[in-house]
This record gives C-alpha cells, structure tokens and sequence, in this order.
C-alpha cells in the first residue's frame, strides 16, 4: 500500500469518504463523528460535511472537530443550498477511490458502511444502495402520508431509469469514483434525489446491490423536507426526460407562461364585462396581474435556488415587468413580419409568441434572477480592487 508523506508525516491514504450534507445540524454532528468512529474502526476513512451555511454554527462545529481529528472536513458553501449539490461539491472534495453518502440526522445506519464496503469492492459494483424496502429493511415509524408519497414517487423515478431498484429515492448509497465520474458532467444537481439523478444521468447501466436498512427517528433538529420538494422532484424528472436540448427552467417558465395567458383572459373578462371597465384599460389591468403572477410563479418555483426577497423581490418586478414589455414588442413585430411573408395567421402567432417566449426567459436569468455566484464576481473583484488601492505600498516612495 503506498504510502502519502504529508507535513512531514507518511500516512496511507483514505479508502472511504463519507460525504454528509448539513444545514442546520449542529446538535446532531458530534454523535454522529462518535457513531462513524465505532463503525468504520480498521477502514481508513474520512468525513466531508457540506454546510449550507448554517445559521446555528454548524460548520464552526465541523471545524473544531476537524482541529481534533483531521480526518473531519468541512466544506461550507456560500449563497447556494440544496442537497444533491452540496453531495456533488463533497464527492469532488474527496480523492477517495469510494464515497458513502448519507443524512447528518442519522436516520441512515452508519453500521451498514463496512458491509456496504466490502460488497462493492469483492463483487466490483458500481453502487451498493442502502434500502427501506428489502426483506428486512424498514421505513420505522415515518408517517404513512410519507410513505405513500414516496412510493409513488419511486413509480415515477421509472420514468427516467431501467433499473429495477427497491429504493430509487434513498439517500443512503456508497459509489465508486469511477461511476460517479462517468456521470458527474450530466447531473442536473437539482432536489434532494443524488442518487436517481446518477442513475438517470450514466452513460451506461451501473452495477448495484441493494442492503436492507431500518430507518430511523431524528435524533435533533427538524426535518428540511417542505411542501415545494415535490416540485424538485417534477423538475428533475422533467430534466431527464427533456434531455439536453431543452432547459428544464424553459420548460418550467414556459409553462407558468401558459398559465399567465389563462390568467390574462379571466382577469380581461372580469374587467369588462362584470365590473364594466373600458377594454383598454382591462386589458392594462389583465396585462400587469398576469405579469405579476408570472414573476412571483417563477420565483417560487422555476428560480427557487435563486429565489428573490425583500428589495431584491421588487426591484426584480420592475426588471421583470421591463424584461416582459420588450418580449410582447418582439412578439408582435415577428409576427407581423411573418404574416406579411406567408399570411398564414396561426404560423405567424406561433412564431412571434415562440420567440416573445424565448426572450422573456433569456433575459429574465440575465437581469432578473442572476445566479448568486455571477452577482457576487463584480462585487469580490470590486472589494479586491479598492482594497489594493487601500494598502500601502511596500518598496515604493
């Protein structure tokens, strides 16, 4: 085995690489290094938590650990959450040949890793997935509205993959680099679902093996599933169906625009004919509701990681209602164009609401919803710059 000279000292490099998402978990992260600890005894192993920043010290945590033991690392992310990013970011941060993922609430029973290990290695697997639904495996005491939701949605996750998995949405799996880095550069990263979307995104069918688990109560802390992680899942879905051709945000955009025109048409038939307003002025009226319903549709769902608040909510409505005003005179004037050129009035309304369509959504990413990484480049270069000016030079007079 070769050894790794490191700060003076040769030590054998990691085997296993337990990639652990947080946000929020702060109560849970020292029980569960303790519980690792007793579980991987003999395997040479490390912890990647992947904090989102959380407001309760998580990664603070994770860092006097790491101070203690050094084979507990932290990566902390700045102005982005999600879990199937931060297990993309911690499996990129390892150079360990294989990487287990896994909850910090530790409903995922850490001592099935060894196990997990030693199969994927003796029968040269891809994947070993830990699942709820094995002959002995367990979903414990999670509610059965849980229950019924996620095997419904493991029905649908035969949408996007062949193969024929017990537990498609677990999030409990040890994977080998090379499986991972087959795959990596067509993950979507989007939702709580890593492990479909690497199914979904192999340029070949993976080898697997499926070990039954209990699932466990939370120990501390809530949990982050909310009303719109159903909605990710749709999204991811729609990705891989869609392929790469089509943005699965166009899609989303598009269809909250289909929605904007029904909005459009029963707020103009309220305004003229219930309350009697003059057919300009509804349609101005019906025009800015829809518009509004758009925005605030789109920030909710299509651009949740990118999700305004505050200032930035209403300075977006102005740039959205801008974005959307130059769209509608793109619109109209394809499509008169296209009219003069062939009079078929449908091909010509198609035409010009496509590329009203495309429009709307190319500019609305650019000024509306800039993602927070691009936003932040001028104001870091900015903060670099101005203090260069600040600093004193050194050798000069």
């Amino acid at each position: 085995m070769k050894e790794v000279a490191f700060c003076g000292r040769r030590e054998l490099p990691v085997e296993l690489a337990v990639v652990i998402p947080t946000l929020n978990e702060r109560a849970n992260v020292a029980a569960l290094v303790d519980r690792l600890e007793g579980a991987l005894s003999g395997i040479r192993w490390e912890a990647v938590f992947v904090d989102d920043d959380s407001p309760d010290g998580t990664a603070d945590l994770v860092r006097e650990l790491g101070q203690q033991q050094g084979n507990i690392r932290c990566v902390q992310r700045l102005g982005r959450r999600g879990l199937s990013s931060a297990c993309i970011e911690g499996i990129l941060a390892t150079s360990a040949p294989f990487i287990a993922v896994m909850d910090a609430d530790m409903q995922h029973d850490e001592a099935l890793l060894p196990k997990m290990l030693a199969t994927i290695k003796e029968r040269q697997l891809d994947v070993v997935i830990g699942t709820r639904y094995g002959a002995s495996g367990s979903v414990g005491d999670l509610q059965r509205s849980r229950v019924l939701i996620s095997g419904l949605a493991s029905k649908l996750a035969r949408l996007v993959i062949k193969a024929e998995l017990t537990d498609p949405l677990s999030g409990f799996f040890l994977i080998a680099r090379s499986a991972f880095g087959a795959s990596m550069r067509d993950l979507s990263g989007q939702g709580f679902k890593i492990l479909l979307d690497i199914f979904a995104s192999s340029p070949r069918p993976l080898t697997f093996a499926e070990l039954p688990f209990h699932f466990r109560r939370r120990v501390n802390g809530e949990s982050k599933l909310d009303t719109l992680v159903a909605w990710e899942y749709v999204t991811l879905l729609l990705g891989k169906l869609a392929g790469p051709i089509i943005p699965v945000r166009f899609l989303l955009f598009a269809m909250i625009g289909g929605f904007g025109v029904l909005t459009h048409l029963a707020t103009l038939w309220l305004a003229v004919y219930p309350w009697g307003i003059d057919f300009a002025a509804g349609q101005a009226i019906a025009t800015m509701v829809a518009m509004t319903g758009n925005f605030l549709l789109n920030n909710l769902f299509t651009y949740r990681d990118r999700r305004l608040h505050g200032r930035a909510l209403v300075t977006g409505l102005l740039s959205f209602y801008a974005v959307c005003g130059l769209g509608a005179a793109a619109n109209v004037g394809i499509a008169a164009h296209l009219f003069d050129a062939n009079h078929s009035w449908w091909l010509a309304g198609l035409g010009g609401a496509a590329i009203g369509a495309v429009w709307n959504y190319a500019m609305s990413s650019v000024f509306v919803w800039r993602s927070r990484t691009a936003a932040a480049a001028p104001r870091q270069a900015q903060a670099q710059i101005t203090s260069e000016i600040r600093a004193p030079r050194v050798g000069t007079r």
